[in-house]
């Protein structure tokens, strides 16, 4: 009768392990998803989808950063919100454009929009993908887990005649976000000029031109001395948006991942800067890869700190 006993509870133990082990598995997302994993998940309760664009313009000094809220308003994706990365996701004290906000701010701001620990979120945006690595480097910093990237964003699922909403969505009820902070995601301008002894693989994610001084975006020629050049929009196809076969991005970054030293990766104002450093750390595996947040928009404010071509 004992032996019995035993017998059922440790079945019925395996089977509440199955149970609990078949739970995880169905809310464990990959840090890149498909357009057709989105559709076939999109009304589950727990998932909230944002879309990130920003539009960058050409002002009288350097780039004008616009909201581009109405757009999202006219066509989205089906029970998606917007997250305003120029106002909401911005340190407002900041002299600079996109300085990662306060932890209050943040978790005020997440919380606004329905997500709370156990939620899960999926980031999209109208570009080449930056906006949304923005959001989701900015969630794991603050000690969020369960994101990820719409491989091919906007592009890719409005290309494919997917489902597109209009106008605002029904709103969700306010989340609970609690901030977890991993500071060794973010580096700052002390922890740069540290680098340049050689400790860190520098990585500019901005274009060649702006590399090598052609381009004079940020005011001044060049680059931090010593940096490699990883141009951020040619980690996705021009077409599709869609990140390029991981094989292509390892030869990529081979020159950087094989240095062995940690990564920090940079470019004007710590948004492109984000879309190498998902490539790294969620497409390639690599583990001590960090963005240094102010990148040249904090870099150049000082005229004495070194550039090279």
């Amino acid at each position: 009768m004992l032996e019995r006993r035993v017998r059922v509870e440790a079945l019925a133990a395996t089977s509440v392990l199955f149970f609990l082990l078949k739970l995880c598995l169905e809310r464990y997302m990959e840090s890149l998803v498909s357009t057709s994993w989105l559709e076939e998940n999109m009304d589950d309760t727990d998932l909230k989808i944002l879309e990130c664009t920003v539009a960058l313009k050409p002002g009288d000094a350097g780039f004008v950063a616009e909201s581009m809220f109405d757009d999202w308003y006219q066509n989205h994706i089906p029970n998606s919100q917007y997250v305003d990365l120029t106002n909401d996701l911005s340190d407002p004290t900041s002299p600079l454009r996109f300085t990662m906000p306060s932890e209050n701010r943040f978790a005020e701001v997440m919380e606004a929009l329905g997500i709370s620990g156990d939620s899960r979120v999926v980031l999209y945006d109208r570009r080449m993908t930056m906006w949304a690595t923005r959001v989701w480097w900015m969630l794991k910093f603050f000690g969020f887990d369960q994101c990820a990237v719409l491989d091919g964003g906007w592009r890719t699922w409005s290309n494919e005649g997917r489902k597109i909403s209009h106008g605002n969505e029904q709103l969700h009820a306010p989340g609970k976000f609690d901030c977890v902070l991993r500071p060794e995601m973010i580096v700052s301008t002390k922890e740069v000029e540290a680098s340049l002894t050689g400790t860190a693989c520098l990585v500019n994610s901005l274009s060649p031109e702006n590399h090598d001084g052609t381009d004079l975006s940020y005011g001044t020629a060049g680059h931090i001395p010593g940096a490699s050049n990883v141009y951020a929009v040619k980690l996705v196809d021009s077409q599709s948006h869609k990140f390029l076969p991981i094989v292509e991005l390892k030869q990529i970054f081979s020159s950087i991942t094989e240095s062995k030293k940690p990564i920090i990766t940079y470019c004007g104002g710590g948004i492109a800067a984000t879309s190498d450093a998902f490539v790294l750390t969620a497409l390639l595996g690599e583990n001590d890869v960090a963005v240094y947040d102010g990148s040249l928009s904090e870099w150049l404010l000082d005229p004495a700190r070194p550039m090279e071509v």
